[in-house]
């Protein structure tokens, strides 16, 4: 943002301060000077000139031979401008003299053979406008050898601030203003207005409604009448032209003043224009095609917040306005309007229609509620000077719900805990003081301060004592030489991420990073999603649920480039909500750590030695058992199939510990798949990682080799379809003797053969013992004794009997 130095000082005395030390200060503040222009430095050698004589170029049609004088001689010049003529007063840059367009110094050179020795300058080349058609032609009056600096008023300093995102409140000259004036111990000077205590007589003229009070909080508005519509007057040209603003006539040019001199935008309708004499603030309830100032048809989202009259929408709010509504020269009457809008409203509405403008910049970070009776005000008095307009008498002031001043509580103790050093008790008062934060009450250890409207920025004690230390100077920073702390044991939060990393992609798989951030149809396809407050773009308004989707759209992507063999994961933050109200507070959504693996397309390609495969989901199983081997959770983590289909899978497979879900996966049905333009089949697993970090592995330990031989044996029973293998596994074990150690399953098969609604296990059983080898007869006995009851027990019937 532009700044100039003399229009700073109308509103705090700086002195004799020399300009690099005001920019130092700033920057060190916060404010950073990206860069400062010296008008008078920069146009130090341009003078007036008188063109005395105007031939044709001997070598060149469209060259003009010139002899100027620059008040002490005549000197040869060439121009090519169609406009440069005998008689005329211009702006002659001597040979030596720096061009600000393109930074280059004159020297006396020879065009098509002719000497020239200077320039006759343009608009375009000295950077006071686009016009290079040719060159400016100054007024009769002025005497040859005239500084321009001293003719044209060239003796600002023009600085460009950046300004963060979270100080709305410096996107002004006053902004500006009141931070130098807390650096340097001054007064703020701010112009006085009288503000109109009720709606007088302009409830006449025009009423206003607010109808989406949550996105428009407050709206000012004034009347003024019998205007004339002409150029402003110079100090107020050049004011708008030294920021880099063209000046465009009397009334836009008040609007523009006022907004860079305040911070508020403001915005004139034409009033005879609004129907009714009426203005509505509503939002849409669909999509509409409204043409903006700048004569463009836009398709607006439902939901846009609108400026109306009585019959039609009038202007994008806080965005641009329209054109059925705009002023002209014809122009009589206007209604002058001033807003607080909410800048979650404004900012998605300017990202929807990627149309940022000097209001929108402002908006969308938030303007002061306290002001827009002052600035409107402001803006009517000057445009009732510069236009000879009638101010009519009051206020059309719309506020339903009023925002208050928030106040923190202010620890002395605390600002000396924090900063590490101590600051004066008086010093910190009178900062907040100079920051216009106004100490309501005050204790022995601590002060009560109200934080003005102009400050969003501010929300607690920690805040206010960043604004201490900034005022302060953060190169009165004390220097320690020596410091003693405790050295405490460290956690490293990334240590176990670290090794699901390293795991991963020792099993082959590359990680992929997502955006959190998604549209309402793609977060929407699993969970609940958590609507973002400040959303950047309609693509970007809601956190994940789930890691799913952006995996999905990844898959995609890359099968669209030619990738279709991938082997993938990702470790990131999920997001759902609880219930269906509004977010108040943190207990109504959840935030979860989860970690995803997704495989698709061919686990090994055709070659002479191996045939083409496709991954499966015995794959997907296979590689989290050895992903779980090597985070030493394979041995407490239970798996649960299940072939229904769902919503989500054709089947899948649930990891538990204990009787907590720990992860669930499977095989993605087609209609999931179709969503994000799939056609190959894709195998997936999410793992809840917190659930995990929570559970403690068992600790690794030495087992001695066995001395004695295993005996093996296996049987297979047919069952009711409906009995499951843990079960039958869990009754094996409760029934068998000590010398049983091991129960796995090794064939399941099913076939009308067997029965209708019947299936067939069959189980491989190890025993042992550590301290004798056994013979064939202990082992039967348990064995046989197994049979009868697995029998008993399910009604199963021994197969191969």
């Amino acid at each position: 943002m532009k700044i100039s130095l003399n229009w700073l000082k109308e509103y705090v005395d700086i002195g004799d301060m020399p300009v690099e030390d005001l920019v130092n200060n700033l920057t060190m503040s916060g404010l950073e000077v990206e860069d400062y222009v010296d008008q008078k430095e920069i146009y130090k050698d341009f003078i007036v000139g008188y063109v005395k004589e105007k031939n044709k170029h001997p070598n060149a049609d469209r060259l003009s031979l010139c002899t100027v004088s620059n008040g002490k001689e005549d000197l040869q010049v060439i121009c090519g401008a169609p406009n440069v003529d005998k008689g005329q007063k211009i702006i002659f840059a001597p040979i030596g003299s720096v061009i600000p367009k393109g930074n280059f110094q004159l020297k006396k050179v020879k065009i098509r053979g002719v000497e020239s020795c200077g320039m006759i300058c343009s608009e375009d080349e000295l950077e006071f406008g686009d016009d290079h058609d040719g060159i400016m032609v100054l007024d009769d009056s002025l005497l040859e050898g005239t500084p321009l600096c001293d003719v044209m008023n060239l003796n600002d300093v023009i600085m460009e601030i950046a300004i963060t995102p979270n100080r709305p409140d410096a996107l002004s000259h006053i902004g500006v203003a009141r931070d130098v004036c807390a650096l340097l111990g001054k007064i703020l000077k701010i112009p006085e207005v009288k503000i109109s205590k009720s709606s007088g007589e302009a409830s006449k003229f025009a009423t206003v409604e607010i109808e989406d009070v949550e996105n428009c909080l407050r709206y000012s508005a004034k009347i003024i009448k019998n205007i004339q519509i002409k150029e402003s007057p110079v100090w107020l040209k050049e004011k708008l032209k030294n920021i880099g603003l063209k000046p465009i006539n009397n009334i836009v040019d008040v609007t523009n003043f006022v907004m860079h001199e305040i911070g508020q935008p403001l915005h004139a309708f034409d009033l005879n224009k609004l129907a009714k004499q009426k203005i509505v603030v509503k939002s849409t309830d669909k999509e509409i095609r409204f043409i903006t100032l700048d004569s463009k048809e836009r398709v607006l989202p439902k939901d846009t917040l609108m400026i109306c009259d009585g019959e039609k929408h009038i202007a994008i709010a806080g965005v641009m306005g329209g054109e059925n509504s705009e002023i002209n020269e014809n122009t009589k009457d206007i209604l002058i309007e001033s807003a607080y809008f909410n800048p979650s409203s404004i900012r998605r509405t300017a990202k929807s229609l990627q149309l940022n403008t000097d209001a929108s910049y402002r908006f969308e970070r938030g303007t002061d509620p306290k002001i827009t009776d002052y600035a409107v005000e402001r803006a009517a008095s000057l445009i009732a000077e510069l236009a000879c307009g009638i101010n009519i008498d009051g206020i059309l002031d719309n506020y339903p719900n009023r925002i208050e001043p928030r106040k923190i509580i202010i620890r002395y103790s605390r600002v000396t805990k924090l900063l590490g050093y101590d600051i004066a008790k008086e010093k910190i008062k009178n900062i907040l003081n100079n920051l216009e934060l106004k100490i309501v009450s005050e204790e022995k250890d601590n002060l009560t301060v109200s934080i003005p409207t102009f400050r969003p920025d501010i929300e607690r004690e920690v805040d206010v004592i960043e604004e201490i230390a900034r005022i302060n100077g953060y190169e009165n920073i004390p220097t320690i030489s020596k410091i003693s702390i405790t050295l405490n044991k460290k956690t490293d939060e990334t240590t176990f991420a670290e090794l699901i990393r390293i795991t991963a992609n020792g099993l082959g798989f590359y990680e992929m990073i997502t955006n959190p951030l998604q549209n309402k149809e793609t977060a929407s396809v699993i969970g609940t999603p958590v609507l973002v407050k400040n959303p950047q773009s309609l693509d970007m308004e809601y956190l994940r649920t789930s890691l799913i989707q952006g995996a999905l759209k990844v898959v995609s992507q890359n099968i669209k480039h030619g990738e279709k063999d991938l082997l993938l994961f990702e470790i990131g933050n999920v997001f759902n909500k609880l219930n269906d109200k509004k977010i108040s507070n943190f207990d109504d959504f959840t935030e979860k750590e989860k970690l995803i693996f997704i495989l698709t397309g061919k686990s090994s390609k055709k070659q002479w030695f191996v045939k083409e495969k496709e991954y499966d989901f015995y794959n997907l199983k296979g590689l989290l058992n050895s992903f779980e081997r090597k985070i030493l959770l394979d041995n407490v983590l239970n798996d649960s199939y299940n072939n229904v289909v769902s919503n989500f899978y054709d089947y899948y497979i649930q990891k538990k510990y204990k009787e907590t879900k720990i992860g669930e996966g499977g095989k993605l049905n087609k209609n999931i798949l179709k969503q994000f333009d799939i056609a190959q089949e894709v195998y997936l697993f999410e793992y809840d990682l917190e659930l995990i970090k929570s559970i403690i592995p068992d600790k690794k330990y030495y087992i001695e080799p066995l001395k004695f031989p295993k005996i093996y044996r296996d049987f297979a029973f047919i069952f009711d379809k409906e009995i499951d293998f843990e079960t039958v596994k869990d009754f094996i074990n409760k029934e068998s003797s000590d010398l049983l150690k091991s129960v796995l399953l090794f064939d399941l098969f099913e076939h009308e053969s067997l029965g209708k609604n019947k299936k067939s296990l069959a189980f491989a059983l190890e025993y042992y013992s550590d301290k004798q080898t056994l013979t064939e007869e202990e082992v039967e006995k348990d064995f046989r004794s197994l049979i009868a009851a697995v029998t008993k027990k399910f009604s199963a019937q021994l197969r191969g009997n």
